[in-house]
């Protein structure tokens, strides 16, 4: 197996270069005294640096090393997720984080903060500048190297710009690198939709050129934007954007290449296979071959990390000095404790004797998400690096759950992985079928997306439900093809229980307010979870705008050409908790 990416590239001289040379420029919004004080790099080092493959290669990881820095790492959850049902306060909650928590976000905030996802996408577009010069001078850097590796750093910027616009809508946006002190980087903010139809296109230019494959069983397959990451990235914001049948087109064709991967596989070793049909759907099983014991997939998808199921995540290495900080603080980590976020009980309480509204008792993801310590509902997904429970008992009492937490925090984090896209589908499925007439009965077209729906729905579903005791329990297609929304809300539903702390959540209920055209669905959802100042939380969450994060004090007075999130702009925004 071919060594990872830190592995291979954090040692030697060009590497610490290209660091300095990419931090030494701030994207945006540094001071104009901070930046004017920057020397041009174009006049230190860059005329000797840009002249082989090896130091694109080498600025190319630090774009990975920069998504792996705890800013960017903790803001993935803080912005797509914290402010959901999925979250409440833990231990030792760091204010701003406990003010996010209670939907008392002010422009001073930590986590309003952007710049480390700027200096990513600088980076990206410092590769994009000058990959095209190195290929011209090094005869090794052949075209179809060059073109995978600008498709790759324009994966990653866009990535990094998806972010920023789901978490503050309008950005300011540039594909230009800040080299020197010749460009002026101080932009207005781009509109959301302007934005996502520039990184659609963007995708939509480069996706050919991307590498398929880094070679057979290669962890670099998973920690690296292939072909497949681009099209799941194109399937999540054609979601967005609305266009679902594109959204349908891009999840077939990741669906269509697990399908040759387990067929490959089982033709080789069927009886060695973890890998089990759900419908189509080849997917990862809790209890492989019978197995009395279940706990399996876990195992494989979070506490191995680069499974069969993985798209894209980012990688940690035991024993390396960058260790996953968003697990450790978060989530309490290797010190197998509390972290600063826990789960509202809800999520857990009596489960297992089937009285909790989230999940069913015979599913396992509950087990393996969560545990109850202290009256604390402990976060425990990428903290167990295992986590094994009969799946099979007499009784409705909950299994004894037994796992084993990592001695280091070195879990990788996933970006995108193979049951997101299944449920992407399903929710594009549900959304062409479109609302029926009061009254009326479904035709047999949207029958038929709803079945295509409810397939993906169930196929996740039933990995999960483990059949522990004697029970009837499982989905039936009846009891939700009666009407869009009942079939929207149970794909949002699957999608909650399947990616529950993978930063997904917030995002999702966003997508679902902004095709409602209001905030009342979202509000029904995140509102148990409050215990004070419920009234006045719910007033601030039925302002569109507020679905929003503020911009940074800092960033405002640093960029007078961006303009408040209006629902910011007073000094009356704090509830004063």
């Amino acid at each position: 197996m071919k060594l990872n990416m830190k592995q291979k590239i954090r040692n030697g001289w060009k590497v610490l270069l290209a660091f300095f040379v990419l931090n030494s420029s701030f994207f945006l919004f540094t001071s104009c005294d901070d930046f004017l004080s920057i020397v041009p790099l174009n006049d230190i080092v860059l005329e000797n640096y840009w002249t082989e493959e090896a130091d694109v290669n080498s600025v190319v990881n630090s774009c990975y090393a920069q998504l792996e820095t705890q800013d960017c790492l903790k803001r993935m959850l803080v912005w797509g997720e914290v402010r959901s049902d999925n979250f409440t306060n833990g231990t030792g909650t760091g204010n701003d984080l406990n003010q996010i928590i209670k939907e008392n976000i002010l422009e001073t905030n930590s986590f309003t903060t952007w710049q480390c996802f700027y200096q990513c996408i600088n980076r990206c577009n410092t590769v994009i500048h000058y990959a095209p010069g190195v290929h011209a001078i090094d005869p090794n850097y052949t075209e179809a190297e060059m073109k995978a590796h600008i498709a790759e750093v324009s994966a990653l910027r866009d990535l990094c710009y998806f972010y920023l616009i789901r978490a503050f809508r309008d950005v300011p946006y540039s594909t230009q690198p800040s080299i020197d002190d010749t460009k002026d980087f101080m932009l207005p903010a781009t509109k959301f939709d302007v934005v996502l139809d520039s990184l659609i296109a963007d995708l939509e230019s480069v996706k050919q050129d991307a590498v398929r494959s880094y070679g057979e069983e290669s962890v670099e397959n998973k920690c690296r934007i292939t072909r497949w990451g681009i099209y799941a990235m194109l399937a999540d914001m054609y979601l967005w954007k609305g266009e679902y049948q594109k959204t349908i087109d891009y999840c077939d064709l990741i669906i269509d290449e697990k399908i040759r991967e387990y067929e490959e596989d089982y033709e080789e070793d069927p009886t060695g296979m973890t890998v089990e049909l759900y419908g189509k759907y080849p997917l990862i099983s809790e209890a492989p071959n019978n197995s009395t014991y279940a706990g399996n997939a876990y195992d494989e998808i979070f506490g191995e990390g680069n499974s069969f199921e993985s798209i894209f995540e980012l990688n940690f290495v035991q024993n390396q000095s960058t260790t996953n900080g968003l697990v450790a603080d978060f989530f309490g980590g290797s010190r197998n404790s509390a972290g600063q976020l826990s789960a509202p009980s809800y999520l857990f309480t009596d489960a297992y004797a089937g009285l909790n509204d989230y999940f069913s008792k015979t599913d396992s993801r509950y087990l393996e998400y969560m545990s109850e310590s202290n009256s604390r509902i402990l976060v425990k997904k990428y903290v167990n690096e295992s986590v094994r429970f009969r799946s099979t008992t007499t009784t409705g009492g909950m299994p004894v759950v037994t796992s084993s937490t990592r001695s280091q925090d070195y879990a990788n984090w996933i970006v995108y992985r193979f049951t997101d896209v299944i449920l992407m589908r399903a929710e594009a499925e549900v959304e062409l079928a479109g609302n029926m007439e009061k009254g009326a009965s479904a035709s047999e077209e949207q029958l038929d997306r709803y079945r295509r729906a409810f397939a993906g729905v169930s196929a996740v579903w039933r990995r999960a439900n483990l059949k522990r005791v004697a029970t009837t329990d499982t989905l039936v297609f009846d009891d939700y093809a009666s009407s869009r929304m009942d079939m929207e809300n149970l794909v949002f539903d699957e999608r909650q229980r399947e990616l529950m702390f993978e930063g997904k959540r917030w995002f999702d209920l966003v997508r679902m307010c902004r095709r409602d055209g209001e905030n009342n669905r979202m509000i029904q959802k995140v509102s148990p979870k409050f215990v004070d100042n419920t009234a006045a939380i719910k007033i601030r969450l039925a302002i569109k705008d507020y679905l929003y994060f503020p911009y940074n004090r800092s960033e405002l007075k640093a960029n007078p050409l961006l303009q408040q999130n209006p629902a910011y702009e007073t000094d009356k925004t704090s509830l004063n908790m």
